[in-house]
């Protein structure tokens, strides 16, 4: 009996000494928690990721093993367990260049942001055009002098201005509600590039944290808390373009304390025989700290302002007889100015082990005013016609989600509860018809616009064997209130509306080179207050019924390939008339489409991407013929080669291919497809890093953005309804310097 229990007692020793469980933690040089970290023990082959903590728990694991560390964009570690480090595991991981081969395919949803990384990694933008085409499978235009958001193409939508996608930055969003110009306004441009951190971005209406606009997708970035050098950078290119940036530590480095400041001022005269006299300024500033070493505080704080011409956009008559040249103008008076001043705090708090606590307050001021002619002298054959579009606006917010950990015997749980407001003060919301924008001839729309937007959602995960299983729901409340100052009588007009959209997602991960994926969920986007009240429109919210199915797979170290095959159905296409001040509502659409995506490291320096998506966008309540949905892509690829690290050298060519595609609803009109590629060079030079850039290296004729517009111009006595288009960048090139200290 005695032998026996000396038997039992060293066993149960042995266990508890060599077969225990190794609880740490992994940060990031700041001091930040690095969430789903790869932790592996290459003693017992047993391993497991970081939860949002940076915290693990690895089972099989004793004194005198190896345990490796890594995730993609940081250095890989190797440490062996000892006495010291056992009860007391925290590491710190070291930034650097991505590697495909690194990338483990972990259980996420939304996967495919890990490849968003990676594309960020090797391609760094250097304008707030490419930040957006960052999204695999997203196209933009530009068709207003450079000042105007960008027109956006993706999944098969036009977007427009951002009706059917949903942008944020660091919390605050982008997408204008009941603008002057249009439903969902996203102008991007007081994001400096160079001040982006990651990019989050998801396909679909499959997301609960994502509410209004989020039908076709969201792109939510996320900005730099710290930057390791001081930056100076000057560009000059054709055309009379400059671009001046700096960015500059305000305080000595420090692990729980950073404070930098970015400034930005760009010029041009764009290639039009008119010049575009564009010129804007960004100024940003960030300051973040620790409190007791866990919990992070965040202020941020920017200002932009924008003024431009604009040649608008030209009919292809006046082109093809000669009259005016591809970069030539009908009205050389469009253009327009903005300015947007933003606050945000953010305060992020550990509540336990297994949960946290993310939270953001913001105020943005904006301002807009945009001059455009479309029909040139179709309404007015004397004055022409010209319109104003102006609002001020103040937004007011604030978004708080906990996210936890929970684990329910075998099954891991993670919850995310999340509620948040914003409220639109918008003054003077205006339509005018105009002259040589200095006249007002008519006012159209004048009033006063109050909109609030209360929700609340549930998320949840459920971890089980290699499958992992995500409901959820979301909730939105909508107050629309509008003061008419044109009407004599003074009145209020308002309206609530609700609305519940649920979602359910499934993952299941073969291996650690293969993921099979099925969501589903439904979205919605909402409608202009002014149309809400005074059209008294049927449809306030209108939902989109999402799903996808596809995988992500890597057969090799060095190949990863993406695939969805997905289908939307719209309530209601908005086809919003910003110029007439009203939506036209164009009944239930279905679109169904494939998306493909490949990346492929030939060697540790040269990286390939490309992306490809069709799609078959049609009307359901028109005959067919005459079912097409006008400027709906049908195919649209972009990618291309990148290189880093040859000597001195990195760089890249990029391209973008759009194909031709209805203008109208019965195909009579078609809007030109085009291929257009870019190229970049630069050489290091120790702490001086020259660049050259080339945009449309082939220069090749391509419109960057097209319309059917019904036109008149001053000589003709009949309309004339044909592809009216904004001719895109010809051959231009640039040139840098770069100086970090």
């Amino acid at each position: 009996m005695k032998n026996q229990l000396i038997i039992f007692f060293s066993i149960v020793f042995c266990v508890n000494t060599f077969s225990q469980q190794l609880k740490g933690r992994v940060l990031d040089v700041f001091n930040g928690p690095i969430e789903n970290a790869y932790v592996y023990n290459s003693n017992s082959n047993s391993h497991t990721h970081t939860d949002l903590n940076g915290r693990f728990t690895l089972d099989n694991t004793s004194i005198g093993n190896t345990i490796q560390i890594g995730i993609l964009g940081y250095q890989k570690q190797e440490i062996k367990l000892s006495k010291e480090n056992f009860t007391n595991f925290s590491i710190q991981l070291q930034t650097k260049v991505f590697q495909l081969e690194e990338m483990v395919l972990r259980k996420e949803i939304n996967a495919l942001q890990t490849i968003a990384k990676v594309d960020l990694s090797v391609n760094p933008v250097n304008s707030s055009q490419e930040i957006l085409r960052k999204v695999p499978g997203l196209i933009i235009g530009q068709h207003a002098g450079g000042g105007k958001a960008e027109q956006i193409f993706l999944r098969g939508f036009d977007v427009d201005h951002g009706t059917d996608i949903t942008l944020s930055v660091d919390g605050m969003p982008i997408n204008m509600v009941s603008h002057a110009h249009g439903q969902g306004y996203s102008d991007l441009h007081f994001v400096i590039p160079e001040t982006i951190k990651n990019i989050n971005f998801g396909k679909g209406p499959y997301f609960a944290n994502q509410g209004d606009f989020n039908t076709a997708g969201y792109v939510d970035f996320s900005t730099k808390n710290s930057i390791n050098k001081n930056i100076v950078s000057f560009e000059a290119g054709q055309f009379n373009s400059q671009r001046i940036l700096g960015m500059f530590n305000l305080l000595e480095s420090k692990k729980d304390e950073n404070a930098y400041v970015a400034i930005e001022y760009i010029a041009t005269d764009g290639p039009f025989k008119s010049p575009q006299n564009f010129n804007r300024l960004n100024v940003f500033g960030k300051y973040s700290t620790f409190l007791k070493g866990k919990d992070k505080v965040t202020l941020t704080a920017s200002h932009f302002t924008s003024s431009w011409d604009a040649s608008g956009q030209i009919p292809e008559r006046e082109v093809a007889n000669g009259n005016i040249g591809r970069f030539g103008a009908i009205d050389d008076t469009e253009g327009g100015n903005t300015t947007r001043t933003n606050f945000n705090v953010e305060f992020n708090k550990t509540l336990s082990d297994e949960s946290i606590l993310k939270s953001n307050v913001f105020y943005s001021n904006y301002t807009f005013e945009l001059f455009s002619n479309f029909t040139f002298f179709l309404e007015d054959p004397v004055n022409g016609d010209q319109i104003k579009q102006f609002e001020n606006r103040d937004v007011f917010g604030a978004n708080a989600q906990i996210i936890s950990n929970k684990e329910f015997g075998d099954v891991e749980a993670k919850f995310t509860k999340g509620a948040g407001l914003r409220y639109d003060l918008i003054n003077d919301v205006e339509l005018s018809r105009t002259k040589n924008r200095k006249e007002i001839l008519e006012r159209i729309q004048l009033g006063d616009v109050k909109q609030t937007n209360v929700y609340a959602f549930f998320n949840s995960e459920f971890e089980i064997g290699k499958f992992k299983i995500s409901p959820a729901v979301r909730l939105d409340y909508f107050k629309f209130v509008y003061n008419d100052a044109l009407n004599p009588t003074y009145e209020t007009l308002t309206k609530t509306k609700a609305i519940i959209n649920p979602k359910l997602n499934f993952l299941y991960t073969q291996n650690d080179n293969l993921q099979w994926f099925l969501k589903s969920g439904i979205g919605f986007h909402s409608n202009d207050t002014r149309v809400v009240l005074q059209q008294n429109a049927d449809k306030v919210l209108p939902r989109a019924y999402g799903l996808d199915f596809g995988n992500i797979w890597k057969p090799t170290k060095n190949l990863v390939l993406n695939t969805a095959a997905w289908y939307l159905l719209s309530e209601e296409e908005f086809v919003y008339v910003g110029d007439a001040g009203i939506v036209e509502p164009s009944g239930k659409s279905e679109r169904f489409g494939l998306d493909l995506g490949l990346r492929y490291q030939f060697t540790d320096w040269l990286y390939l991407d490309t992306d490809a998506t069709f799609t078959k966008a049609r009307s359901l309540e028109n005959i067919s013929g005459e079912d097409y949905i006008p400027l709906a892509p049908d195919f649209t690829m972009a990618g291309g080669l990148s290189f880093n690290n040859i000597g001195k050298f990195s760089g890249g060519l990029r391209y973008r291919y759009i194909d031709d595609r209805p203008a109208n609803e019965d195909n009579t009109i078609v809007a030109d497809g085009y291929f257009v590629a870019d190229f970049n060079i630069n050489y290091k030079m120790k702490d001086i890093t020259l660049g050259l850039a080339i945009e449309n290296i082939f220069d090749v004729d391509w419109n960057e953005t097209q319309f059917a517009t019904e036109s008149r111009l001053q000589n003709e006595t009949t309309p004339v309804e044909e592809i009216h288009f904004t001719p895109g960048t010809p051959f231009f090139a640039k040139a840098s310097i770069v100086y970090q200290f």
